[in-house]
């Protein structure tokens, strides 16, 4: 005959991230249960409520998905992952590196522990589903004070190779996501282009 804890077991996949609730789901002994299975490696703990099945692979156990891991934390998936480092690839001069990872959501705000590392929550009333140059660099243009770069010099380099981005997408993304001042600066710099 099957113990409790041995048919929790069967519930728990390797390279899943669990949240205390879902544990509540197989058991009415929650914290006693999540001792033993902690103990065991079944599961490891990330931050409060949250939990972990380690999945191993050849190089050892493999860490969790970041996407999994938000998602648990904030009971939803509607949010944008990223590492402010992207925006070094945008070709604008940008070289600052940081150790962090940006989460745009529409529920938690604030710099959160998670499995170790640091995510900085940002309350967004609207962001695209996936990264495109074309969002990061109405973002960038967005956010500038909160980045430790010269702005000019970056304001500047925008203008020069603003060829670099697909010129519709650009004016979409700036439309939906850019603030007052981003949207008339995105659209005089391509009609700028346009009529050199």
């Amino acid at each position: 005959m099957k113990t409790i804890l041995q048919s929790l077991k069967q519930n728990i996949q390797p390279g899943e991230v669990y949240r205390r609730a879902d544990i509540e789901n197989w058991t009415t002994a929650v914290d006693r249960h999540l001792h033993m299975l902690t103990e065991d490696g079944t599961l490891q703990k990330l931050s409060q409520g949250i939990y972990y099945a380690p999945k191993k692979s050849k190089f050892g156990v493999s860490p969790p998905n970041d996407h999994s891991l938000v998602e648990r934390f904030l009971k939803d998936d509607t949010f944008l992952l990223f590492s402010p480092n992207v925006y070094n690839s945008l070709g604008l001069g940008l070289t600052q590196l940081y150790n962090i990872t940006w989460v745009y959501n529409h529920k938690r705000r604030g710099i959160f522990t998670l499995n170790g590392r640091s995510f900085l929550f940002k309350l967004k009333s609207a962001f695209p589903a996936t990264l495109s140059r074309e969002y990061l660099v109405v973002d960038l243009l967005n956010i500038m004070n909160e980045l430790a770069e010269d702005s000019e010099m970056v304001l500047s380099n925008f203008q020069r190779n603003v060829n670099l981005f697909d010129s519709e997408e650009l004016k979409k993304m700036a439309s939906k996501y850019g603030n007052g001042s981003v949207r008339k600066l995105i659209f005089a710099t391509l009609k700028k282009i346009q009529y050199a």
